[in-house]
């Protein structure tokens, strides 16, 4: 037999102790009644009464505790005693009560009413006391503690709601974190000059600056959950000018049974400075789409490959089959999805998609009915180094893949691309051109396969993204580097751009190009200083920021759609579809056969070539 744990005779220690003090303050309540009826005299009390005291004592102690247990007054943790406990005292009390009433109605206790009023008035205090001791005296020690000794950080809480209110209980219960609220803001007028828990609410978003000088805060926490993301944009901004550090807490939905929200906070990233809601997608239509389906992500273990088997796995399809080439990549996702979807029928295989036979084997064996294909090398500045890896692993890997999809019987085939196909300047962008014209080139030859292409701007956080290198190069003291002043970037996050993605594999007829409306494009160095100052630093005093020049292939500025491609609006008014673009297929054919000579040979011409065939590429590195 399995020994019960430590904690366990813990809490029944503690149990018996506030047994044993609830009895005893049972008992000395009625004792103590009878001692201030007679005036503090316990010598003039009336044999009677002592007589009935200790005959009923025995019974009404048991009585009591009973009725605490029924109350589950003994399930509560103490050092988070609130007003549940307090409740249920009131609803143990106001049954002893009718208990006590009656007994008297029935002549079965015969004292004086006062006698068993002032008993139990003081058996409520004392009951209460004992319950809430704990509390109260590590409130008064924390108060004496951290205002006469130094805490390691003054926070202002921003919002002076349920979930302000849980970090300042966390704060003031905690032994271990010497920090303190010293100040909370709140847009509410109403709420100005009031207290929650003993901390006043000294203004609005406007009142933070000098609010945060007025009281040393070292730190911020933003504790609106479930804000509008353009206001939590706003008031972010001010709170950068600050010099503080700053801190969110998570979504609502992450608030699990009220506790440790304190715990769960986390450093403020850019996307919470990207001033709109998150995209929103139907989910049902996904899951519709999904749900029962044999699905295949290629490059599975990438950034978005990973997102989408996350997203896939809880619409339930029939199978999962994760296709990549990097062993690490696959089995991190794969030991992901195993722990949070132990029943997901789940494969992961290892393989190229410029390796005929092995797509073949893969896609005879477990017949893919859906494939999301975002196996590709997307790296700009190496792309331009190693232009033939690039024509290589994305065009002939996309090939491939389409011709198997449409020789095992693939009903959707779904393209990941991106915004610098748009008018590309770099040998990556090209590439993802080539890869979307080969997808419009197979929707047309098709009977039974739909092909369509999804393109999406920079997804914060993907493997190689800008912003886990700011935060690198801040983390070491700068300097942070951008390439150019003016350089600019859509921006979203990877669920959104995964999300997106989903969506289109359901509305796609074939043939169609996808695009998010993104917003309005961020300036880079913009994003820089945010980080920088979200930091707790000033840009370019204690970190400085750098120009390095555009690299090879980069422009300043991207673009979501060609100008000849038009647009047309989907039922979800964020996503839109580019028409296709007219091509002659066959001569495509021939360009494909030659650019694939070409790589095989190690051409050093092939930004030349590919220019030849994409009227759009525009070279940048002559």
């Amino acid at each position: 037999m399995k020994p019960l744990p430590k904690s366990y005779f813990n809490r029944l220690r503690i149990i018996i102790v506030l047994l044993l003090l609830d009895a005893l303050a049972l008992a000395t309540s009625f004792l103590a009644s009878m001692w201030i009826k007679f005036d503090f005299k316990m010598n003039d009390v009336p044999n009677e009464y002592v007589e009935e005291f200790f005959k009923y004592i025995w019974l009404w102690v048991p009585i009591a505790l009973a009725t605490f247990a029924a109350v589950k007054l003994y399930n509560s943790i103490l050092t988070f005693a609130s007003t549940d406990i307090l409740f249920r005292i009131f609803v143990a009390y106001a049954f002893l009560t009718v208990v006590l009433g009656g007994a008297y109605y029935f002549g079965v206790v015969t004292m004086a009413p006062s006698y068993y009023i002032v008993g139990m008035f003081l058996s409520i205090v004392f009951t209460t006391g004992i319950h809430f001791g704990r509390r109260i005296l590590r409130g008064i020690s924390d108060y004496v503690t951290k205002n006469t000794e130094s805490v390691s950080e003054r926070i202002m809480v921003i919002g002076a709601g349920v979930a302000g209110r849980m970090i300042i209980r966390e704060l003031a219960e905690s032994d271990k974190i010497q920090s303190k609220v010293v100040c909370l803001i709140d847009d509410n007028p109403s709420k100005k000059g009031c207290l929650l828990e003993g901390v006043k609410v000294v203004g609005d978003r406007n009142d933070i600056i000098f609010a945060a000088e007025k009281y040393n805060v070292d730190k911020i926490i933003y504790a609106i959950p479930s804000g509008d993301a353009v206001i939590k944009k706003e008031i972010l901004s001010i709170c950068s000018e600050t010099k503080c550090k700053v801190e969110l807490i998570p979504g609502i939905y992450q608030m699990v049974n009220g506790q440790n929200v304190y715990g769960k906070r986390r450093k403020v990233q850019i996307h919470d400075l990207l001033g709109r809601d998150p995209i929103k997608v139907n989910l049902d239509e996904i899951y519709k789409y999904i749900s029962g389906k044999v699905v295949m992500v290629t490059g599975g273990g990438g950034s978005i490959g990973s997102e989408l088997c996350r997203q896939i796995a809880m619409s339930a399809p029939k199978k999962l089959i994760i296709f990549d080439i990097y062993e690490n990549n696959a089995y991190d996702i794969q030991m992901e999805l195993r722990r949070k979807y132990p029943y997901l029928d789940l494969e992961v295989l290892i393989g190229s998609v410029r390796n005929t036979a092995r797509l073949d084997y893969v896609l005879s064996t477990f017949k893919p009915e859906i494939v999301f294909h975002a196996a590709a090398h997307k790296h700009v500045p190496l792309m331009e180094d190693s232009p033939n890896e690039a024509i290589k692993n994305n065009v002939f890997g996309t090939y491939k893949m389409a011709q198997a999809s449409v020789k095992y019987g693939v009903k959707k085939f779904v393209l990941i691309s991106t915004d610098k196909a748009v008018n590309p300047t770099n040998i990556m962008g090209a590439s993802k051109r080539l890869c979307e014209m080969v997808v419009q080139m197979m929707n047309r030859e098709a009977k039974d396969t739909e092909f369509v292409a999804v393109r999406f701007g920079n997804v914060l956080g993907s493997n190689g993204s800008v912003i886990p290198l700011f935060e690198k190069q801040i983390e070491e003291g700068g300097p942070v580097t951008v390439t150019h002043p003016e350089i600019t970037r859509f921006f979203m996050t990877i669920p959104e751009a995964v999300s997106l993605v989903l969506q289109a594999g359901y509305y796609a007829k074939g043939g169609e190009i996808y695009v998010l409306d993104m917003g309005q494009p961020v300036k880079i160095v913009d994003m820089a200083k945010n980080l920088i100052k979200l930091m707790g630093f000033e840009p370019n005093v204690d970190i400085m920021i750098e120009y390095t020049g555009l690299r090879p292939g980069e422009k300043l500025y991207e673009e979501l759609l060609m100008a000849e491609e038009g647009l047309e609006d989907t039922e979800n008014k964020l996503i839109h579809i580019g028409k296709p673009i007219e091509m002659d297929d066959e001569l495509f054919k021939k360009q494909l056969k030659r650019l694939e000579e070409a790589y095989k040979e190690e051409v050093t011409d092939m930004k030349d070539i590919v220019a030849e065939i994409v009227p759009t590429y525009k070279r940048n590195d002559k």
